[in-house]
């Protein structure tokens, strides 16, 4: 348990180090694993992301409920928990077209791009879904904060151990992932957005999903 805990802090602080470092005109696509049939067993973890604070942070902060799915698309065949309690949800289940931004509280350009994806959130209605990634954290309680202060409300998953990261070739944070109506994953870059506008756009080139202005 020591073991897995060292690593634990040593994947966050080099992701701490990079997170705002990656170049916001690179180009971050990679690949991403292909789902399977089988169900997999939810994530187990030593950070608990369902206690009754947690509860009662996520319903102040009107988060809404995870919603598992049965569609097939390419993302890693894992089971997240819920943040702040819920239904574990298979992201192979998650039905596009898919916004996935995968954000920590220690990340400090996460902070700043998050309200652009709750106004997707807001404006793409049922067009798309957003779902967001409390990634390599191990503080569920701060991260509640950050989501409040930000005024996110869109359904909100865990992975404290980074779980993610082979499957996304995660290398810094803020991500983000675009899966497309057919359940493709059609890009994956991690770079800071930098403004609602620049969101837009990317949806709208790489999904398809018409916006209003």
């Amino acid at each position: 348990m020591r073991a897995a805990r060292l690593a634990t802090v040593l994947a966050a602080g080099l992701l701490l180090a990079a997170c705002g470092g990656a170049d916001p005109g690179s180009d971050g696509r990679t690949g991403a694993t292909g789902g399977t049939a089988q169900q997999p067993p939810a994530a187990k973890s030593h950070v608990q992301v369902d206690t009754a604070a947690l509860r009662a942070q996520k319903k102040a902060a009107r988060v809404e409920p995870c919603r598992p799915g049965t569609a097939r698309n390419g993302l890693p065949d894992l089971t997240l928990p819920c943040l702040g309690g819920g239904p574990d949800v298979r992201l192979t289940g998650l039905k596009g077209p898919l916004v996935l931004n995968l954000f920590a509280q220690w990340c400090g350009p996460c902070r700043s791009e998050m309200p652009y994806y709750q106004r997707l959130h807001q404006e793409a209605g049922d067009r798309l879904s957003v779902v967001g990634v409390d990634y390599l954290d191990t503080r569920p309680s701060a991260a509640l904060d950050l989501v409040r202060s930000t005024g996110v409300t869109y359904p909100l998953l865990a992975d404290p151990d980074g779980l993610l990261r082979p499957g996304l070739k995660v290398r810094a944070l803020p991500g983000v992932v675009l899966v497309d109506a057919r359940g493709k994953v059609v890009d994956v870059e991690y770079r800071v957005v930098r403004s609602y506008a620049e969101l837009r756009t990317l949806v709208q080139d790489r999904l398809g999903v018409r916006l209003p202005a």
